[in-house]
């Protein structure tokens, strides 16, 4: 039995540093993404100029599609092409598209009781009980106890990249990432997308892989199952 002055205020202290622990956990969830690519041999960047227009017609000219398109901009400078002053004289054109979808629920269940670390359960008042995406607190006793169902959205976003020689309309380059996540601001998620498909650009053509990327921008490059 718990002693008489053993609270449900002292349950809560213990329980405290284990809560503010997965709470950062959940804060610093690396970014994963599905990177598909296609390439003919690419010659070594040699100062070609490019331009980054968007595959569909309707988002000329928006201000969201400019700010990506930036974005793509500025991994293909850093690769060591040059920006073209207009698509009309750029060596290469770089077709460039985002999306992301309404999303769709996932349920989650989770243990609802159990031990708490090393104290262990405490005879009929269980221990506590909790999992990632959301902790909740249970006890063993048909009021607090059984496990723990919660149901949220996940969206699945995406960016396309596709460069075509201007003069010939030669396809030299294909590539696509993916990713699943509980976000579907397109402000946060597309940056992050281009990072992913230009990881190791331009990769192996044909291979898809999982690259994930940490808040310290480290990146881990494996191949999906």
């Amino acid at each position: 039995m718990l002693p008489a002055t053993f609270s449900m205020k002292s349950l809560t202290r213990l329980a405290a540093p284990v809560l503010l622990a997965a709470g950062l956990a959940a804060c610093t969830t690396p970014f994963k993404a599905d990177v598909s690519r296609f390439a003919v041999p690419l010659p070594a960047p040699q100062g070609q100029t490019f331009a980054v227009v968007p595959e569909d017609p309707k988002l000329a000219g928006g201000l969201e599609f400019a700010t990506y398109a930036n974005t793509v901009a500025e991994e293909l400078s850093r690769i060591g092409y040059t920006r073209a002053a207009s698509p009309d004289t750029a060596d290469m054109l770089v077709r460039f598209d985002y999306r992301v979808d309404g999303g769709r629920e996932r349920v989650r269940t989770t243990p609802g009781v159990g031990g708490f670390g090393a104290f262990g359960p405490w005879g009929p008042w269980g221990g506590w009980g909790g999992g990632f995406g959301g902790w909740g607190f249970g006890f063993n006793d048909p009021f607090f106890g059984g496990p723990d169902v919660r149901s949220y959205t996940i969206y699945t976003s995406g960016v396309d990249v596709k460069i075509d020689r201007r003069v010939d309309g030669q396809r030299l380059f294909e590539g696509k990432a993916e990713a699943v996540s509980r976000s579907n601001r397109l402000p946060r998620l597309v940056p992050n997308l281009v990072d992913a498909l230009f990881t190791g650009f331009p990769g192996n053509s044909g291979e898809t892989v999982r690259i994930t990327i940490r808040d310290d921008n480290e990146k881990t490059v494996r191949p999906t199952n």
